[in-house]
């Protein structure tokens, strides 16, 4: 039995359902006892926990195969990342307690860096795994193929800002559906130690290339322009942020250069799905919740 965190979000619902394809059973691990009930009609177990919930986590972890361990995202974290402390705390304490055979961590590329960056937070927990006695894989992952959900109604109008500068740096992304399927693939094999999976896309893609995909999917041009970097503080203040520093540095990292895999693009696994076929698919998406609410 393998227990999954997140099996409400884009990841851990799609791990979720590759390990039950799989003929695995499954043991979901939710904030919300509202949300289970989609769960049990496909025969997991259900169990209720909060990333910083040491005992409810044990309860989850327990007599597991393996967990698939995801932090919830966290963009605009206090100085010193503090919930994420807690959080390491909490999945120490879990750990010790439940005993899983295994852990399979989803990372983020840039996870190795030591340059302060929104993405510490996963290499602050990658370093509190590593003091664990079992065998433990992280999972580092690209930029999110599906972060441009954020950009369909911009590119339905003809013109995406871009903090990815510039427009033509490509950068390693992937989509969430691969990710998906490295991480069942990681939990149901056998091995000792740490093992490091940096995972991207078939090919790298830059800002131009989002513009050029929803251009072909919408059937109209699509432009793109670069968020002037002077004008990042005060907009993320604007929107809500109250801390956006990290956030400007991960973005400075990727679009620098010194985010990238540990072993490089040449070291990294490479997955199948194409932008393309990612933008088309949140095009579709976004049509269909269009039509639900009832809109033009």
């Amino acid at each position: 039995m393998y227990a999954v965190m997140g099996v409400t979000g884009q990841v851990g619902g799609q791990v979720a359902n590759e390990l039950l394809a799989a003929g695995h059973a499954v043991r979901a691990i939710l904030r919300d006892p509202a949300k289970a009930g989609r769960w049990i009609e496909r025969g997991c177990e259900v169990t209720l926990a909060t990333a910083d919930d040491a005992a409810a986590l044990a309860t989850a972890f327990a007599g597991a195969d393996g967990v698939f361990l995801m932090i919830p995202p966290d963009y605009d974290p206090a100085p010193g990342f503090p919930s994420i402390r807690k959080i390491i705390d909490a999945v120490r304490h879990a750990v010790a307690g439940g005993r899983p055979r295994k852990l399979v961590f989803l990372s983020t590329v840039g996870a190795h860096v030591d340059v302060f960056s929104l993405l510490n937070n996963s290499r602050m927990v990658e370093s509190a795994l590593r003091e664990l006695p079992m065998p433990t894989a992280f999972v580092r992952a690209g930029w999110f193929m599906e972060n441009a959900a954020w950009d369909v109604a911009a590119a339905r109008s003809g013109l995406i800002p871009s903090f990815l500068q510039p427009l033509d740096h490509p950068v390693p992304m992937v989509a969430t559906a691969d990710i998906a399927r490295a991480v069942a693939t990681a939990l149901a094999e056998d091995w000792q130690g740490h093992r490091v999976i940096e995972l991207e896309g078939p090919r790298r893609y830059s800002a131009l290339d989002i513009a050029n995909g929803f251009a072909a999917v919408l059937g109209h041009p699509v432009r793109t322009e670069p968020v002037p970097r002077e004008t990042w503080e005060h907009l993320f203040h604007t929107q809500g942020m109250q801390n956006p520093e990290p956030r400007m540095r991960m973005l400075d990292g990727f679009n620098e250069g010194w985010i990238d895999f540990e072993h490089g693009q040449a070291g990294s696994l490479k997955a199948e799905t194409t932008l393309e076929t990612v933008l088309r698919s949140l095009v579709e998406r976004s049509a269909r919740a269009a039509s639900t609410r009832g809109n033009p």
